[in-house]
């Protein structure tokens, strides 16, 4: 099996293979695994008996390269199956393994062939769309406390705000807030930490928004973007929220336009996974503040040789 790297121009041609995609993590989201490309870090693909493999190659620390599930609109591979790909490969750990898979082949079928290890900090926090939409009930009160503080000041209907999706020409725009937004938290100091890699993701996103697959949103005040988000399709009933990204100086903005992201991206979908917090501390609490429906935790297979 030759792998070989995977770049945007691979979109239409993977697209395919995951219609009908079924693991709940964001990690499975094609759009997302292309837009995550780094000089530390390059996602391959082959293709084998009509199977996409997906493997994750780190540069620098080699220890957290790995593969991704097997993906295919048809069927889905077991323990014994992911042990042979293992052997043929040379490939030995899995990452992005969801609860529910290892739910239905039993402890005692993947211990045969495998160790397994829950994965800290990348378990994926998910929400119902009419909650994040609707915000209502006692829980919500806050955040639409501040959302009505914002919408006194700035509103659609008097020109200040405006709310659209995100074309090429305000692709500029949006670069210059993120990098902004990067400067304030220091995040290109380590380009092997996870708010770097974040920080590169998003432009990369950013740079190929009409190419691979995401829906946008973008909200400006006085003519300088000050929110955008950007999301693709994870399952057949949930999306995925990858970007987010809210200016602090204005006081209920990040709630606005996350009620706005919920009603525009998806409103057909259920749920929205708005991916894991990576143990950071602020991201842990913002998270839990919405409410979510369930965690899908996230496991390493390592295949005992």
């Amino acid at each position: 099996m030759k792998f070989k790297p995977l770049t945007p121009s691979d979109y239409t041609t993977l697209k395919p293979f995951f219609a009908g995609q079924r693991h709940p993590l964001c990690p499975y989201s094609l759009s997302s695994i292309i837009a995550w490309t780094t000089e530390v870090y390059q996602p391959c693909w082959a293709i084998h008996d009509d199977i996409l493999f997906v493997y994750a190659n780190f540069t620098r620390r080699k220890e957290n390269s790995h593969l991704l599930l097997p993906i295919s609109p048809d069927r889905e591979h077991s323990p014994e199956e992911l042990a042979e790909i293992s052997r043929q490969t040379g490939y030995s750990t899995y990452w992005f393994v969801p609860e529910d898979y290892l739910e239905r082949y039993g402890k005692n079928s993947l211990d045969k062939f495998f160790i397994i290890e829950q994965q800290n900090g990348y378990d994926d926090y998910v929400y119902r769309t009419e909650d994040l939409a609707s915000l209502v009930g006692s829980k919500y009160s806050k955040k639409r406390n501040l959302i009505k503080q914002f919408e006194r000041n700035y509103s659609e209907k008097a020109g200040t705000l405006i709310i659209k999706t995100i074309s090429p020409e305000d692709v500029p725009g949006c670069l210059e807030f993120l990098d902004k937004w990067c400067e304030e938290r220091d995040c290109n100091v380590d380009r092997d930490e996870d708010l770097y890699c974040e920080w590169n993701a998003t432009r990369n996103a950013l740079h190929n928004i009409n190419t691979l697959g995401f829906r946008s949103v973008m909200l400006s005040i006085d003519g300088m973007t000050q929110a955008f988000g950007i999301a693709s399709q994870l399952t057949e009933t949930m999306s995925a929220l990858h970007f987010q990204k809210a200016s602090a100086q204005f006081k209920g903005l990040y709630q606005f336009f996350d009620r706005e992201c919920a009603r525009r991206l998806f409103p057909g979908l259920e749920y929205i996974n708005k991916e894991s917090d990576m143990g950071v501390p602020g991201l842990i609490q913002t998270k839990h503040s919405y409410h979510p429906v369930m965690m899908v935790k996230s496991y390493k297979l390592i295949f005992k040789e």
